[in-house]
């Protein structure tokens, strides 16, 4: 069993398709009447068919009154860090702290640089995905003295202003399956953030992600708890089982709350975009594997 603490989160992965863009919004808004407890949008804006991800997470924190928002995630390269802090800030005070931040180093190069970006191999990824906590951090520590020096080698900041300070104790969320990147997130991320279709091994290869992380966090002092589990996933519910995620709600809630228990996940986001999917989700399958998790954490 690994616990690392966390109250269990569940949430959607929504694709903010340009046409018809109301499809993701009416998504967010049934998410946030069932009473789940995020949002978040996949970002490629190199892809015009999408819809712009944080103008869409812009609106949806309007037309949403408790669900938390975040990209999933974010392509750093198309998003300077500094502008990044403040825009997440700006809207984590409009909403009350509803917003958290999903951050990826880069994907799909040949439309990054596409779009007039610098393509970087995936170790130069890492690196600047480094820098860019670090610019992102010191924009958020608004009370530290004097304006932000910082001379990377990806991203320099030459004396600007620190602030606004984000109204909640925003998580940096990491996209990540490789060692070299989730031993960043052990040092420096609140989360990571991986797709259950891409992980090596299926869902045990979030064994071998725990490993990376728990090991980085202790070398740089900090608690493995500190970095929250996540799990984009998807599934299909159906009366009787037929596998991992393919069944009735009760067979759902039992596969999450394995995963939780065993490999110490506590936030689970499904993709969908259909309403009847996510009342089901909501109102059966997450109430029924908190419950699970709850009595065997109770037990032991």
């Amino acid at each position: 069993m690994t616990d690392y603490g966390h109250d269990l989160l569940f949430g959607v992965f929504v694709t903010p398709t340009a046409e018809p863009v109301r499809q993701a919004v009416d998504a967010a808004v049934a998410a946030d009447r069932a009473g789940l407890d995020l949002v978040t949008f996949q970002d490629h804006p190199y892809v015009t068919r999408l819809a712009d991800t944080w103008t869409l997470m812009s609106y949806v924190a309007a037309r949403t009154e408790r669900i938390r928002i975040s990209g999933n995630v974010l392509s750093l390269p198309m998003r300077p860090p500094a502008v990044l802090a403040r825009s997440h800030a700006a809207l984590d005070r409009l909403t009350g702290g509803r917003i958290e931040m999903g951050l990826g180093a880069g994907a799909f190069w040949d439309g990054i640089e596409g779009m007039g970006q610098r393509r970087l191999t995936p170790g130069q990824a890492v690196d600047a995905l480094d820098e860019a906590i670090q610019v992102i951090r010191e924009v958020w520590d608004a009370d530290a003295p004097g304006g932000i020096r910082f001379d990377g080698e990806y991203y320099r900041v030459a004396g600007a202003k620190r602030g606004p300070a984000p109204a909640h104790d925003m998580s940096i969320w990491v996209g990540a399956y490789k060692p070299r990147m989730l031993r960043l997130i052990g040092r420096a991320a609140d989360g990571v953030l991986p797709s259950l279709s891409y992980l090596p091994g299926g869902i045990e290869g979030y064994t071998e992600i725990n490993r990376h992380i728990d090991g980085a966090a202790v070398e740089a002092g900090r608690e493995p708890a500190a970095v929250r589990r996540l799990l984009n996933i998807d599934g299909t519910f159906a009366p009787a089982g037929t596998g991992f995620l393919k069944g009735p709600p009760e067979q759902w809630a039992e596969d999450l709350a394995g995963v939780a228990l065993e490999h110490g996940v506590s936030a689970f986001i499904l993709a969908t975009d259909d309403p009847a999917v996510i009342a089901t989700y909501a109102g059966e399958v997450a109430p029924a594997a908190r419950e699970l998790v709850a009595a065997e954490r109770d037990r032991t």
